[in-house]
């Protein structure tokens, strides 16, 4: 996509982390911007910031777990500005634990989030896409847990690896059809997300009922260490999101550091061998 002022990006997980800080990018470039969000209170005041810089904001408080509140949102964006061009499918959630202690609500959550918020964004706005004949692209936010398995993040990585799954057949049958859409996904390591506060948006119906461990706490206290030192911000990982959209590049890694760790599991799925730890 070469053009983007005047244009329209969607945007889910808007209020926090890399969704506030793809509406801070591509608001630079011109676009329109739809927010969606579950924490609502966020949501109005990113809205808020980014009208106050001249930004053209629409918002709508979003469950992306939940198909038909995907399907208001895809209404509300064309009610607001008419068409969409960009759609950042981003909410994400990272319960943590041994994988065998993971609680069915716990996969519940995760699975509504970071995979059915992908799969509903991909089958409302796909259509829509198609059928403006125009330029379009859909970016959906994975991680490097989607090439990788680390210990402690099992239900993380089911549901990453099934984005890049969704994603990589996204862009086949696109490409089988001749589409003028195209599609990326994101497969950053450890940055500033706020992924570590993400059971804040817990759903109450969805609580774990699990006592946390002495290990569940250090495996939080590890991802928090792991988020906040990062040397990328969200906004390194929204430029390169960006150059992505304009160079029209599917995969997205942001950190080549951990390519090495992404090239043994391929080796050792090839040669046959135990997976290695991830490091």
């Amino acid at each position: 996509m070469k053009t983007f002022a005047g244009r329209v990006a969607v945007i889910t997980g808007a209020a926090s982390g890399l969704g506030r800080a793809l509406a801070d990018a591509f608001g630079a470039q011109g676009l329109k911007l739809v927010l969606a969000d579950i924490d609502e209170a966020a949501l109005e005041r990113a809205a808020g910031e980014l009208r106050a810089q001249g930004h053209a904001v629409a918002v709508r408080p979003t469950d992306v777990s939940q198909g038909e509140s995907v399907e208001r949102l895809a209404r509300a964006a064309l009610d607001a500005f008419g068409a969409v061009h960009v759609v950042c499918n981003n909410a994400g959630v990272a319960p943590l634990g041994a994988v065998w202690e993971a609680t069915e609500q716990d996969w519940r959550w995760a699975l509504g989030v970071n995979l059915w918020g992908v799969i509903h964004g991909v089958r409302v706005f796909t259509p829509i896409l198609l059928r403006q004949g125009d330029e379009g692209h859909i970016v959906n936010t994975a991680s490097v847990a989607g090439f990788i398995a680390p210990p402690g993040m099992g239900v993380y990585n089911v549901t990453k690896h099934a984005v890049v799954a969704l994603s990589e057949t996204l862009h086949h049958d696109l490409a089988a059809c001749g589409a003028k859409v195209r599609c990326s996904v994101v497969c950053p390591a450890f940055f500033a997300s706020g992924i570590a506060d993400s059971e804040r948006t817990r759903p109450a119906a969805l609580a774990s009922r699990r006592v946390k461990s002495d290990e569940d706490r250090a495996l939080e206290a590890m991802l928090r260490k792991a988020t906040e030192s990062g040397r990328l911000s969200a906004g390194d990982i929204a430029a390169r999101v960006l150059d992505a959209v304009r160079d029209e590049r599917f995969y997205v890694l942001t950190h080549p550091k951990i390519n090495g760790a992404i090239e043994r599991r391929m080796r050792d799925i090839l040669d046959g061998r135990t997976p290695s730890r991830p490091t």
